[in-house]
């Protein structure tokens, strides 16, 4: 039978369309990884990040419109189909962004976040015939960020790239406003898991990375190994996240005061797992270097890349959780430090080692935690 609402009548696991949509991103993601992979200094790496979290936040505003939604509708649908069409030419034109012509990234971005923008509006507008919208000061800060977006767009370097920072700084001022005494309506589960999948895209990038390294390159000893150690790193950070605590997030997050969602969600999915996957895209940039060369110390921009990859990974990984339950991976912290410090000892060495460093501090993270936290149900997890 039609569906009248384009509010979801109950809450929804994440469907196919979303998982297209989410897809588009792969290739935004390989786009950035290989962007930075040319450009390891530090204007190459800010750059790439300016542009990661426009990228990012295009996608994130997308997971708080369809939280709420029905996507089974057919306008939901038509409108995610729209824009991930949109996200395909971003990302095709990432290459594009700092060069002479940047419309082909910052009108696809534009246009991603406006039917984004425009969707939350009309679900909205439903709920506040019911007396549960929020507040619209936020939509029109978005819309201001966007034109700062597209003012960069029309000017050359290095000005676009300060231009878009201040847009970046819009897109905060709008979430902490969007956040100000709403009560925002979200799926806590279906949240959750459409980061959860983020994660594990972001993870097989870093996997598409090796594997294209490593394709067309002769089977030597150092490139077998090297890609081993690779393989079981990228698995290790699987496990550090999906072991336990993406599930304890979740738990977490659903035991949260429906005043207090927003703020949680924008802080620990939205504000916080973008350093994550930063740390994903560090990581894959570091091994497709060491791929490239496995015979040889690697540079010391890719050692950096390395560690901050690692670094930013557990890290966010830890503040998402203490900003949930409120409770510190004191251990989490304390391996993945000495993991970094054993990485830098390590950086004039052959590209094994390094690896090999990393390896074991994940793989005691995992063991630890295995022991002293994994056991435990989610449900026992305390929330302040």
């Amino acid at each position: 039978m039609p569906r009248l609402r384009l509010h979801a009548p109950d809450e929804q696991a994440v469907t196919f369309v979303e998982l297209f949509f989410d897809l588009v991103f792969v290739f935004a993601v390989t786009q950035v990884t290989v962007l930075t992979a040319h450009h390891l200094d530090g204007p190459g790496v800010g750059r790439s990040l300016v542009l990661f979290w426009l990228i990012w936040w295009a996608w994130t505003q997308f997971t708080w419109t369809l939280s709420p939604a029905d996507t089974q509708h057919t306008v939901v649908r038509a409108t995610t189909l729209a824009a991930t069409g949109a996200a395909f030419v971003m990302a095709a034109s990432v290459p594009r962004a700092f060069a002479d012509d940047p419309m082909w990234f910052a009108v696809p971005y534009i246009v991603i976040r406006l039917l984004g923008i425009g969707l939350q509006v009309r679900v909205d507008h439903e709920q506040a015939h019911e007396g549960q919208g929020i507040s619209m000061l936020w939509v029109y800060v978005s819309l201001v960020g966007l034109a700062v977006v597209l003012l960069g767009a029309n000017v050359g370097e290095p000005a676009r790239t300060w231009i878009w920072v201040g847009a970046i700084g819009v897109d905060f001022l709008a979430a902490g406003l969007a956040g100000r005494g709403a009560v925002w309506d979200l799926h806590p589960g279906h949240f959750s898991e459409r980061h959860g999948l983020f994660v594990i895209i972001a993870l097989g990038e870093s996997l598409i990375v090796a594997g294209t390294a490593v394709a067309g390159d002769d089977r030597t000893a150092d490139l077998v190994v090297a890609a081993g150690a690779c393989l079981v790193a990228a698995c290790l950070l699987w496990w550090t996240y999906f072991g336990w605590l993406k599930e304890a997030l979740e738990e977490g997050f659903s035991a949260v005061a429906a005043a207090d969602l927003g703020g949680a969600a924008r802080d620990a999915y939205s504000l916080i797992h973008f350093p994550l996957i930063c740390g994903i895209i560090g990581f894959a940039v570091a091994v497709e270097e060491i791929l490239l060369h496995p015979d040889r110390p690697a540079e010391t921009a890719v050692v950096i890349s390395l560690a901050v990859g690692i670094g930013l990974f557990i890290g966010a990984s830890a503040l998402s959780y203490w900003r949930i339950a409120r409770q510190v991976l004191a251990a989490r912290l304390i391996l993945v430090a000495l993991t970094l410090g054993s990485v830098a000892l390590l950086a004039d060495a052959e590209p094994i080692w390094p690896l090999t460093a990393v390896a074991f501090g994940l793989l005691a993270i995992v063991v630890t935690e295995e022991i002293t936290i994994h056991r435990e149900s989610p449900a026992d997890v305390h929330i302040d």
